[in-house]
């Protein structure tokens, strides 16, 4: 009885589930026979049910779709019809009412019918769902796992590892490097060339010290380190008794005027160097007779005291071997009033320069002189005697430089008995001889005009000329252009020796020599090396072969007298370094390491 009851209430279930399913179905299956009048609502229900991603489908295709899941649908509504009846829950006594389908069952049975159903997640939900990373608590616990630390631990003594290890190489570095060679005590008078003004009324136009304030400007353009002035105090020729040192010549100017030279020379970072000659207008040799030396040598104590005062920066004296020979006493008062700085100058207790000049031309007597005297400097006729000779040269370099400092040596040619550098050499020589002094190792001393080419007159000394600073035309333009060439040349050359070590207190090295030509190498540590080359033979051409070993195939010019022959920056082959007739060069070698 129970199990025909229950068969019965199965079979209504059934039938209740085929009404609900034979619905749309029946739809689906007459939709394609049915009038086309119902496609337009068909359309709209299926967009009513579809979310916007559907909306372009269009019609036609909803009804193919259709009826595929239709057929599909025939074949398995069979066996969801009996999944139905075993999900439905029985009552105690068996029997259960019927449910309504759940949601799922509508979107099961919607996609049946061709309609896909989709599920928008709205702004808040999408927020929920966004991955926002871990919490200081959660980091604080991943962190403290075992397999963290231990990567910790690996990274900083990684770390510590290359640290030292960098230091240790650094270490290494150091102490294999090769060590750089310590500069040689030097001073003022050792790091430029000195500019002698041996007569102040014919070096400017206002022709007093005055004039030499206002071309102080030019002159360090020059790179001048040290302007050697006079003499410019009183002193009548061969008249002892009339000398008065400590009194400015009306002719050079006035106390104040020599104050304003001192302002203006500090001003450019010149020294100035103040010549007490006592009789350096007379004929009777420059510290008068031989009875006068002593009281000339007294007097000049309590000179020396007055113009160290004024903020000179050093003196000058013509015959010292004479003062050093006669009265060593008082020459050693006169030294130790120089050179010791016993009062305090301007320049805030700066080095004091001992300057002093002799009538000898040997490189023995010069030596000699260097070393009894005291004297920090020594100028002579060393080059100037003999003329141009290159082999001479070559000796008397090597003289001096091997039994000297080169901080002991000066080199000049010409002077106030002399006279200008374009009256002793040939003026077409006047650039290969300021390469010269300003390339041997040592202070070159030049007289003022040296820079031009100015040569003698009358006079011994000619007026200084200006006219580079002016515009000219004709003849006088071609001197001028002449003129501004050399001190140009001039120019460079100073300040390159200004600037690289090699030049301004590297060692010196004879590379060759001949009665017309003269080569040698100015080397410092690991500076470029610099090789100067000279030709004084006036027609043939000249081949230096310089093969050294330790000197590279190639180098380049850095200076040269003719600069069509050999350019600025251009390369030459030091095997056989080839020079015009009266052409000298200034070659570049990087340093040999």
């Amino acid at each position: 009885m129970n199990t025909e009851k229950t068969n019965v209430e199965m079979k209504d279930a059934q039938s209740v589930s085929a009404e609900q399913k034979d619905g749309p179905d029946a739809a689906l299956d007459a939709a394609p026979n049915a009038a086309l009048d119902a496609a337009p609502d068909a359309a709209r229900a299926a967009l009513d049910a579809a979310p916007d991603a559907v909306l372009d489908a269009a019609p036609v295709a909803a009804r193919a779709a259709v009826d595929a899941d239709a057929t599909e649908a025939d074949v398995s509504e069979a066996d969801l019809d009996q999944e139905d009846q075993e999900r439905q829950p029985m009552t105690a006594d068996g029997h259960g009412p019927p449910e309504a389908p759940p949601e799922d069952r509508e979107e099961v049975d919607a996609e049946k019918n061709g309609s896909v159903k989709l599920k928008i997640l709205d702004e808040a939900q999408e927020e929920e769902e966004t991955f926002t990373g871990l919490n200081k608590e959660e980091l604080l616990r991943v962190a403290g796992t075992p397999g963290w630390v231990r990567t910790r631990w690996t990274l900083l003594l990684v770390f510590w590892l290359a640290w030292l290890g960098m230091l240790v190489g650094a270490v290494l570095i150091l102490l294999q490097a090769p060590r750089c060679r310590e500069l040689p005590p030097t001073s003022w008078w050792n790091e430029g060339p000195l500019y002698q003004i041996g007569n102040i009324h014919a070096f400017t136009d206002t022709h007093n010290l005055k004039g030499v304030e206002q071309k102080m400007a030019s002159l360090s353009q020059l790179k001048v380190k040290g302007l050697v002035l006079g003499p410019i105090h009183v002193a009548p020729p061969d008249e002892a008794m009339s000398l008065r040192f400590e009194e400015v010549s009306p002719e050079a100017g006035n106390l104040e005027q020599f104050k304003g030279v001192i302002q203006a020379a500090r001003r450019k970072g010149i020294c100035v160097v103040l010549d007490l000659t006592p009789n350096y207008q007379g004929s009777s040799g420059p510290w008068f007779s031989r009875s006068s030396v002593t009281n000339v040598a007294e007097r000049l104590k309590s000179a020396l005291v007055f113009w160290l005062s004024e903020g000179v920066d050093g003196v000058q004296l013509s015959g010292v071997e004479q003062l050093a020979s006669k009265v060593p006493a008082l020459w050693a008062d006169i030294r130790a009033i120089v050179q010791n700085r016993t009062d305090q100058d301007l320049r805030g207790g700066s080095e004091r320069l001992l300057l002093g000049v002799t009538e000898s031309s040997s490189a023995d007597d010069v030596s000699a002189l260097l070393s009894s005297t005291g004297v920090d400097l020594l100028i002579s006729k060393v080059l100037t005697a003999g003329g141009s000779d290159p082999a001479r040269y070559a000796r008397t370099v090597q003289r001096l430089y091997s039994n000297h400092t080169q901080t002991k040596l000066a080199w000049n040619l010409g002077g106030r008995d002399d006279g200008h550098l374009a009256s002793v050499v040939p003026p077409a020589h006047v650039k290969l001889y300021q390469l010269l002094l300003l390339t041997l190792p040592g202070t070159p001393v030049f007289s003022y005009g040296d820079e031009i080419g100015l040569m003698d007159g009358e006079s011994k000394f000619p007026k200084m000329l200006w006219d580079f600073e002016e515009e000219l035309n004709g003849t006088l333009q071609e001197d001028q252009t002449d003129r501004l060439s050399l001190r140009n040349f001039f120019r460079s050359v100073s300040e390159l020796r200004a600037k690289q070590r090699s030049l301004l207190h590297g060692d010196f090295f004879l590379l060759s020599n001949s009665s017309s030509s003269l080569a040698y190498l100015r080397v410092w540590d690991h500076n470029d090396r610099y090789l100067a080359a000279f030709n004084w033979g006036p027609e043939e051409e000249v081949v230096l072969r310089t093969s050294e070993a330790a000197l590279p195939r190639h180098a380049v010019v850095a200076l040269s007298t003719n600069s069509s022959a050999l350019p600025e920056g251009s390369s030459v082959d030091l095997a056989e370094l080839r020079l015009g007739p009266g052409q000298a060069a200034l070659v570049r070698l990087p340093h040999a390491g």
